[in-house]
């Protein structure tokens, strides 16, 4: 199983900005009052005015800040994988790699965001930042990087996440974090949808909703998002960026990039670095796939439309392939996948035809993740699964062709906390 490192010298100091490449312009975020196009003075009011400038920049490259640098020295750069063993299970001519962000100290990719939006707000004089949370991987990630900034942080994690998965929970606690289960009646918000459904299993929406609306009803608190905007995606980047140097070591290029898909960060960051050779460079024939689970399939079948980001409607409207944002997805387990809206820029790039994506049931993506775990030794997350369940199909198509493709994905997390999934799943309770 060779396994391609980086030096540390040979670190990215620059994050990709995708914008200026885009084959359309983005169109603006709407108040959520006034629908007309919101400034710079909307946002300040839970966002740091660094991470609204990234929002909207058209550099192509903006600086990773040097704090920021050595923090993500603690586990970047990641490595990149080529997956030989399972190659020959699948018994495909095609090469497989993956980039493997599971050695970040929470187990995922979030941090890359995370230590940078906790430097951004500590810099700004912020005292506390709030979030939303799913399966747990973004929220123990933000509490890990305030830790790291000396900020306080409280995370509304999703009722159905916060019962299935206690031991994220308790990783945010041990970081210093409060964890409180969404909806709640903490806030208005929370009160408001408790109302209507008492025993609702609550929704990343949801969760957005109280989240947002403690950080604007607080002095010295901030908001922060661990997918969908632009400068979240931004930072994401560094996995892409670092595939790329890693496959120039090995001679290789992809011809196929996959990555699972909730809000958008984690596909994102393995594809973006390689699109802009698509966008700009002539690599036509390069294919990125988003994967999501046929139970929250926003790209596969929501409408390209203007949306909140939460359910309650504090947020700014977003042009977003969505289901809606009172869409309630069932408790799957993969928790980071169940949000309504995909990110504007994906969705742009999706709508233009740059990306695929494709959308699968819980069981065969959990089939998937277990042969893959019983080859590779890695037990994925719910969330990576998706993703790995799209290298097998693309895997056999090669083997049915005989073309020798190069299928790059990105395990963007361990599961070594969502073992109440895999034990139902082995116990046959999973359903689609």
């Amino acid at each position: 199983m060779p396994i391609i490192n980086l030096e540390q010298k040979d670190a990215p100091t620059h994050y990709y900005n995708i914008i200026p490449d885009l084959p359309k312009p983005l169109s603006p975020p709407l108040h959520p009052a006034t629908k007309k196009p919101i400034g710079p003075d909307d946002l300040a009011a839970i966002f740091p005015m660094e991470l609204i400038k990234q929002e909207v920049s058209m550099e192509s490259k903006i600086d990773i800040p040097e704090e920021v640098q050595k923090a993500y020295q603690i586990y970047r750069p990641s490595p990149l994988i080529r997956a030989s063993r399972l190659e020959k299970e699948l018994d495909t001519p095609a090469k497989i790699y993956y980039k493997y962000e599971g050695v970040s100290p929470t187990g995922s990719h979030k941090p890359n965001t995370a230590i940078a939006q906790a430097y951004y707000n500590k810099k700004a004089g912020i005292k506390k930042l709030t979030t939303e949370t799913g399966a747990g991987q973004w929220g123990s990630a933000l509490s890990f990087a305030c830790n790291l900034f000396g900020l306080e942080c409280l995370v509304y994690m999703v009722k159905a996440s916060y019962d299935q998965k206690p031991y994220r929970r308790i990783m945010m606690n041990i970081f210093g974090a409060e964890c409180v289960a969404s909806p709640s009646d903490r806030t208005e918000s929370g009160r408001k949808i408790l109302a209507k459904d008492p025993n609702t299993p609550g929704s990343l929406g949801m969760a957005i909703s109280e989240a947002v609306e403690e950080a604007a009803k607080n002095d010295g608190t901030n908001y922060s998002l661990g997918s969908v905007l632009n400068h979240v995606l931004l930072h994401q980047t560094i996995i892409g960026l670092e595939a790329k140097k890693q496959l120039e070591k090995v001679g290789d290029y992809p011809d196929i990039i996959i990555g699972c898909h909730g809000g958008g960060s984690n596909f994102a960051g393995i594809s973006f670095p390689f699109l802009r050779d698509k966008l700009k460079n002539g690599k036509k024939n390069l294919r990125a796939i988003a994967v999501e689970p046929k139970s929250c399939p926003s790209l596969t079948e929501g409408r390209y439309d203007y949306d909140f980001g939460d359910t309650v409607g504090l947020t700014p409207l977003l042009l977003m392939f969505t289901l809606g944002h009172d869409f309630v997805p069932p408790p799957i387990h993969a928790g980071g996948l169940r949000y309504h809206g995909a990110a504007p820029i994906v969705s742009l790039l999706h709508k233009e035809k740059v990306i695929e994506a494709l959308a699968y049931d819980q069981l065969p993506v959990f089939e998937a993740a277990m042969k893959f775990a019983r080859n590779q030794g890695i037990i994925p997350a719910p969330e990576s699964a998706h993703a790995i369940k799209a290298v097998f199909d693309e895997a056999e198509k090669c083997k049915q062709s005989g073309e020798e493709k190069t299928i790059l994905f990105n395990l963007s997390g361990h599961g070594h906390f969502d073992m109440t999934a895999y034990q139902d799943f082995l116990a046959g309770k999973l359903s689609n």
